[in-house]
């Protein structure tokens, strides 16, 4: 099966250990070129990309995530403890072959079989 899930986290918040808090960045510092900014062209990458939402007033960030060859989903009767209350979504457990993967903070938004000719 191919699970498609969107997944959420706090926003993270980084900090420039040259500035001081409260000093301001100029655009150049901010908005560099991708290619200069990471030393090689961005396209290049296998990037986890984290879009920055509103959730009940606050700023939250939330990604796709698709996995295939999921062969069983499940969604744990109680939260987990790794479960934050604050966010949207739950842990949702994908067993893989053998192997199982827990995706946290998640919401299932699709679950689709790879091959449907197949029985």
């Amino acid at each position: 099966m191919l699970v498609h899930l969107k997944q959420y986290k706090h926003e993270e918040v980084q900090f420039d250990d040259n500035r001081t808090t409260g000093e301001s960045q100029t655009e150049d510092t901010v908005d560099k070129d991708p290619e200069e900014y990471f030393g090689e062209n961005i396209d290049d990458f296998d990037l986890e990309t984290w879009e920055t939402i509103e959730y009940e007033d606050d700023p939250i960030q939330r990604r796709d995530v698709s996995v295939g060859g999921v062969t069983a989903v499940s969604v744990p009767e109680e939260p987990t403890d790794d479960d934050d209350p604050d966010l949207p979504g739950r842990t949702i457990q994908l067993r893989l072959g053998g192997e199982i993967e827990y995706v946290e903070q998640s919401r299932i938004v699709e679950v689709q079989d790879e091959d449907p000719g197949e029985s």
